[in-house]
C-alpha cells in the first residue's frame, strides 16, 4: 500500500510516499518563498497550502495512493472570514508581536500559574491565544472570525472539514490538556466562541479528499485523508518514542526535548510544557536558539564557502571558552523571556572567531541540559534518549552533546521523523499495524559520553549558569 503524507513545516513544504510494503520511501520538499519585506514569522497561509500540495504532487501524480496524512508546526493561527477566506497572514511559533500582551499577563503571577495548569502552556508571545489578544487590541473584532491554524486550513482546503486534532490544538492555550477539550474560562476571557474554532478530533478520525485536492495533487476524489498533527507529536510516533519514560531530543533549527507519558505532567512551578501527541501526553521543554545559532555564527565570523569541518578544525581552545547566551531569537524554556537577548560572556584576548563558533555550538547544548534537568525534577529520568536533527551533521557536536549531558544517546535509522510518524498513523488505520505504539525503528548507532570529558563541561555548565542568571535568567 501507498501512503501519502504532507507537512508544512516552519521553512518548507514537504511530501513523503511510503511504501508500506518495503518500508521505504521517497521525498521531495520545497522553501517557502521570502515573504514581502523578508518577514519569515507571518506567511500567506493559502501559498503555504498551495506549495504544499505543489510537493505532493510530485510524488503523488496519478499513482495509486491508498491513504494521505497530513503534519505541521504547533503554534500558529489566522483569521478567516464567513467563507473560510483568510484575512491575515499565519502567524508562526516565531512571530513575537505578542510579547507585550505577554509581558503584561506576567505581572500577575496567579494567572501564570492558573493559565500553565489548565493548558500545559506558558504565557508566552509563541502561543496563539495570545497573538489573537494583540489583534483584538489591534482593532480586529475576533467574534466576526473563524480562526485556524496553518495545519487546520490544510485539513479544511483538503476535506472541507472544519475540524483540528487534539494533538495540534494542544499547542494554542486555548486547549485544557486536563479534559483534552476547548477551556470555556479562557474562551471567555479572550472572548471567543466554539463556533469560531475547529472542531476537535483524534489522531483516529479520517475525511475523504475532495475534488480540488484530489485535482492540485493529481490523485482520485475519496482518499481517506488524516487531519493535521503536530510534526513535534507525530516525529515522536515515527521514532518509536510512544513509550512511557523514552524521550526524543530533536536538536534542528530549534530544540526540543520531549518525554512520553500516560497522563499530564505539570510541575508547581511553571517552567516545562505539556501537550497532547497522537496517543497520549508530551512532557518537554523547547528552545528557540539550536542550528539557527550555528548558522548565525557561521555566517557572520566567517567568509563565504567556509565549510562547518573546516571551522571545527580550527577551534583552538577547548577549556577557557566563552559563554555563549544562545537567545538570538529570545528564550523559551526554561525562563520564558520573549525578549532576552543572546550574547558572549567572558571573551579573552587569545580567543579567535573558530573559539567563538565553538562556545555557540556549547551554549545552544547548555541551554538545552538547563531544560533537562529541570525535566528530570518532574518527570522520572528518561530510560532512554533518542537524538535526531542537524547536529548529527557534526561528530564532534554529537560527542559533545552526550558529553554535556553524561549519558548514551540512541541514533535510529529515520530520515524524517515527523513525516514517518504520519506514516505509521496511516498503517494504523489501514490495519497494517494494530497499535502505532508498536512501531519500533531500526537503531543505527548510539553516542556514548566520554568520561574524561565530564567533568569539564560541568565545569563550563556552572559557568553557563553564572552567566545566565546575571544576564536576568530567574530559573
Amino acid at each position: 500500500m501507498e501512503i501519502l503524507v504532507l507537512e508544512a513545516s516552519t521553512t518548507s513544504a514537504k511530501a513523503m510516499l511510503y511504501h508500506t510494503d518495503t518500508g521505504t520511501f521517497e521525498t521531495a520538499g520545497k522553501e517557502y518563498a521570502v515573504e514581502p519585506g523578508g518577514d519569515i514569522t507571518a506567511r500567506d497561509i493559502e501559498g503555504c497550502y498551495r506549495q504544499m500540495m505543489a510537493v505532493g504532487s510530485e510524488l503523488a501524480h496519478g499513482r495509486h495512493i491508498d491513504l494521505i496524512s497530513l503534519s505541521g508546526t504547533w503554534h500558529s493561527v489566522a483569521l478567516c472570514d464567513q467563507k473560510m477566506e483568510p484575512v491575515t497572514p499565519v502567524y508562526l511559533w516565531s512571530y513575537t508581536g505578542a510579547a507585550q500582551v505577554c509581558r503584561e499577563k506576567r505581572q500577575d503571577e496567579q494567572y501564570v500559574n492558573d493559565f500553565y495548569q489548565r493548558t500545559g502552556c506558558m504565557v508566552n508571545a509563541i502561543y496563539p491565544v495570545f497573538k489573537l489578544e494583540l489583534l483584538r487590541r489591534r482593532g480586529w473584532k475576533l467574534s466576526d472570525y473563524i480562526v485556524v491554524s496553518q495545519g487546520s486550513y490544510n485539513t479544511w482546503r483538503m476535506t472541507g472539514e472544519r475540524v483540528s486534532t487534539r494533538c495540534l490544538t494542544s499547542g494554542t492555550g486555548l486547549l485544557n490538556t486536563h479534559t483534552r477539550d476547548y477551556d470555556d474560562d479562557i474562551l471567555k476571557e479572550y472572548g471567543l466562541s466554539r463556533a469560531q474554532l475547529n472542531t476537535l478530533v483524534d489522531a483516529g478520525a479520517v475525511y475523504p479528499l475532495n475534488q480540488e485536492g484530489a485535482r492540485l495533487l493529481g490523485l482520485q476524489e475519496g482518499i481517506p485523508v488524516i487531519p493535521t498533527n503536530s510534526d513535534g507529536g507525530l516525529n515522536q510516533v515515527g521514532v518509536g518514542a510512544l513509550e512511557e519514560g523514552v524521550a526524543t531530543f530533536s536538536v534542528g533549527t530549534s530544540g526540543a526535548l520531549r518525554l512520553s507519558s500516560a497522563v499530564p505532567v505539570l510541575p508547581e512551578k511553571p517552567s516545562t510544557w505539556c501537550y497532547l501527541s497522537p496517543k497520549g501526553w508530551l512532557t518537554g521543554a523547547a528552545t528557540n536558539g539550536c542550528c539557527n545559532c550555528v548558522d548565525w555564527a557561521k555566517a557572520k565570523l566567517f567568509p563565504p564557502g567556509t565549510g562547518y569541518g573546516e571551522i571545527e578544525a580550527g577551534i583552538s581552545d577547548r577549556v577557557t571558552t566563552p559563554v555563549f547566551l544562545p537567545f538570538l531569537f529570545g528564550e523559551r524554556c526554561p525562563g520564558w523571556d520573549d525578549d532576552r537577548k543572546g550574547g558572549f560572556v567572558n571573551i579573552l584576548p587569545q580567543h579567535n572567531a573558530n573559539d567563538l563558533y565553538r562556545a555557540v555550538q556549547e551554549g545552544v547544548l547548555f541551554n538545552l541540559y538547563h531544560c533537562y534537568r529541570i525535566l528530570g525534577s518532574v518527570a522520572a529520568p528518561p530510560k532512554e534518549i533518542k537524538i535526531s536533527g542537524g547536529i548529527l551533521n557534526s561528530l564532534q557536536w554529537s560527542q559533545m552533546c552526550a558529553d554535556i549531558f553524561n549519558t548514551t544517546l540512541t541514533i535510529d535509522n529515520v530520515v524524517q521523523g515527523s513525516m514517518l510518524g504520519g506514516a505509521v498513523l496511516g498503517m494504523e488505520q489501514l490495519g497494517i499495524i494494530a497499535d502505532a505504539k508498536d512501531y519500533k525503528p531500526q537503531v543505527s548507532g548510539t553516542i556514548v559520553p566520554n568520561p574524561e570529558n565530564v567533568p569539564l563541561y560541568q565545569e563550563k555548565f556552572e559557568r553557563y549558569l553564572k552567566a545566565y542568571r546575571a544576564s536576568g535568567g530567574k530559573v
